[in-house]
């Protein structure tokens, strides 16, 4: 079986200030051109979820959630990196949105919530007593944010450290997502 599209940076209406696309429209439009999934990858929230789920289920489009997301950045709190996180399964959605909810919460800035990396190693708020902890990367995917994230601002930075920069940058992401930690190629039209 051939391999099929599968747009996985959808922001919608939901994205505030920097999506358009309405969800009812981006699903048919995804079920028209015979995608089988679209993920929903909101900046910073999971506002459309609800919607977005139902609207994919309805056209037989499988729903994939997840959010394109601000990681501090400890040398410059005025330029935070992003990566993109989709759930893989229950546990990764329990574990985006305890990221989501503490970013807004305990690391808000200039109107973002941001995500700490080391988070990602912590353990996940417990579900019942009979429920190991595990880390909150548990059941995400992670892809690296293309230009706009660690790996990506790395390169762009240009100069003799730029590429063992973004290799140190991707060597951490991976030792956390392992086998979950995409590289993203864009062409998008733009020098980067």
């Amino acid at each position: 079986m051939p391999a099929h599209f599968i747009h996985l940076r959808l922001h919608s209406e939901y994205s505030i200030v920097d999506g358009i696309c309405r969800l009812d429209d981006a699903v048919a439009a995804a079920a028209a051109d015979g995608q089988q999934a679209l993920g929903l990858t909101d900046l910073g929230n999971t506002f459309g979820f609800i919607k977005f789920y139902g609207a994919a289920r309805a056209k037989g489009v499988k729903p994939l959630l997840g959010a394109d997301l601000y990681v501090t950045n400890p040398m410059d709190r005025e330029a935070p990196h992003r990566v993109l996180l989709l759930a893989q399964n229950d546990q990764g959605y329990k574990n985006l949105c305890t990221l989501i909810s503490r970013a807004w919460l305990t690391n808000s800035h200039k109107d973002r919530g941001e995500i700490k990396f080391e988070w990602f190693s912590e353990p996940a708020p417990p579900v019942g007593a009979s429920t190991p902890a595990t880390p909150l990367h548990h059941g995400l995917i992670c892809l690296s944010g293309g230009p706009t994230g660690e790996v990506g601002q790395a390169l762009l930075r240009g100069g003799e450290q730029a590429l063992a920069l973004a290799q140190e940058a991707a060597q951490r992401h991976h030792a956390v997502f392992a086998d979950r930690f995409y590289l993203e190629v864009q062409r998008a039209g733009t020098p980067e």
